[in-house]
């Protein structure tokens, strides 16, 4: 009885910050909103928020400055697709770097959610 467990330690992660711009797509049924870090469990409720906010028929997520992605933010994204499928309106991800897009080959969202090259692209689909 004099053997103890020893103590567990987790590190708790630093807050990474997320940023989202938002910007006139090129008609006033689309939305485009460019994250600016990582979307992680730490902050994707930032990501959640703004997508609440939208009512645009078609919203383009510019995905250009997001480094990286874990299970957390491609919840967010999915959770708000489908949503979206529910209204009739359309998401559409784009500039999608290799990191993240292996992510999104591995889950298959690739197949499930349209990936366009670039914003302009997207807005043409």
């Amino acid at each position: 009885m004099g053997d103890q467990l020893p103590a567990l330690s987790f590190e708790v992660p630093e807050q990474v910050s997320l940023s989202i711009e938002e910007l006139p797509g090129k008609s006033s049924s689309v939305r485009v909103l460019r994250p600016h870090g990582p979307i992680t469990l730490q902050n994707f409720t930032t990501l959640q928020a703004e997508f609440l906010k939208l009512q645009a028929p078609v919203t383009i997520l510019d995905l250009s400055k997001v480094p990286q992605m874990d299970s957390a933010g491609l919840g967010v994204i999915l959770k708000y697709y489908v949503a979206a499928q529910k209204r009739g309106h359309k998401l559409i991800l784009a500039a999608v770097n290799e990191r993240v897009l292996e992510l999104f080959k591995l889950t298959r969202v690739d197949s499930l959610i349209p990936i366009a090259e670039s914003v302009e692209h997207a807005e043409s689909l």
